[in-house]
């Protein structure tokens, strides 16, 4: 009963926060591509929930082999959010998204959005080079949790400083699970590896 329990919240986290911006006011006004590189956006976040439950091995039913591999695709997956977010809002706007990756914009969302999107390509090309890189699994892991601490802190912060689709109370609970969800991997995973 407590998996289910948990699986079912995890749904939930997810799901409601989507459907709500789903069904946002906002989106009326908006073309399609903008909205597609706003929910991409928005699953980025819910993978960031994912992520660290799979990394601490917190998610019942799923084996360590497992969840090693499912962190790695859901990490692939990530990647491709942010592409299609930060490309969606370059077709949308060129000269904002200029502005935002030189840290010229006046809005404080973007600083934080772009740190936290270097973040997962410097994690994901650590991941794809681990190998040659020839570093030690405990300095590896130690800059992997780096990395992941500055994408949560700064996608969090992005997300909750937008004032767009999401609904306010359920992006803050989400993101509220993301630092939880990330705190208790990186006490978890002392133990792991």
């Amino acid at each position: 009963m407590a998996k289910r329990l948990i699986w079912l919240g995890l749904a939930a986290a997810i799901i409601f926060p989507v459907l709500l911006a789903a069904n946002s006011p906002f989106l009326q006004w908006r073309g399609p591509v903008y909205i597609i590189a706003g929910f991409a956006g928005i699953f980025g976040l819910c993978v960031l929930l994912i992520q660290p439950l799979l990394a601490g091995q917190m998610l019942p039913n799923v084996s360590p082999i497992k969840s090693r591999r499912l962190h790695q695709w859901a990490g692939a997956f990530l990647i491709l959010s942010v592409l299609v977010h930060v490309i969606g809002l370059w077709f949308t706007s060129p000269p904002d998204v200029i502005d935002v990756l030189l840290f010229r914009s006046p809005t404080p969302f973007s600083v934080w959005g772009v740190v936290a999107m270097w973040a997962v390509f410097a994690t994901g090309a650590l991941a794809i080079f681990r190998n040659r890189l020839r570093m030690r699994p405990r300095n590896w892991k130690r800059l992997h949790l780096v990395l992941g601490a500055i994408i949560v802190s700064g996608t969090v912060v992005h997300a909750l400083l937008i004032e767009g689709a999401m609904e306010t109370i359920s992006k803050t609970l989400l993101c509220a699970l993301v630092v939880l969800a990330f705190a208790s991997a990186a006490v978890r995973t002392r133990g792991l590896r």
